[in-house]
């Protein structure tokens, strides 16, 4: 014997291991004042900037290391190749028009992530003709080091205040 629709029930609302059932209250005014003081956010201009620090940083590094300046060349190619397309879509996110309604944040969030893909794309195809003579391992040493850097400002975000 089936069940008919309206008879079923659904699995998302049955408490899990025993929780109390609790609905969903959305926060007031006041508490989300609260919460957005007790957690601020990350600036993504912040976090540009800290890449920029850290590929001039490693570039200067491997001129010290190895003696090297063409080094220097293709670690900053590499951090460019990740700082200017999050600059691309820093503005882009953090325009007006992108922060209209949640569908259309989520809508030129992925249309700014493509932009940011084909960007780095583009960028690394153009880096044998741009950087010359061009060192694979040090352009990727600087690329991989400043897109670690995402994680880097997750971890040193500004201490919640109480």
């Amino acid at each position: 014997m089936a069940t008919s629709p309206q008879n079923r029930k659904d699995p998302w609302d049955e408490p899990v291991n025993g929780a109390k059932d609790e609905t969903f209250k959305p926060l007031t005014r006041e508490e989300a004042s609260a919460l957005r003081l007790k957690q601020p956010p990350l600036s993504p201009w912040r976090v540009l900037m800290v890449q920029v620090a850290v590929g001039v940083g490693v570039a200067l590094l491997a001129v010290l290391v190895t003696g090297r300046v063409e080094l220097a060349w293709s670690v900053l190619y590499g951090a460019a190749t990740v700082v200017l397309p999050g600059a691309l879509m820093a503005r882009g996110m953090t325009s007006r028009l992108s922060s209209m309604s949640p569908g259309t944040s989520a809508v030129s969030f992925m249309l700014w992530e493509m932009v940011k893909i084909v960007t780095s794309i583009a960028l690394l195809a153009l880096a044998p003709k741009v950087v010359q003579p061009l060192s694979w391992p040090a352009l990727l040493l600087g690329l991989v080091v400043c897109m670690k850097v995402y994680w880097w400002a997750l971890l040193w975000r500004p201490a919640p205040k109480s």
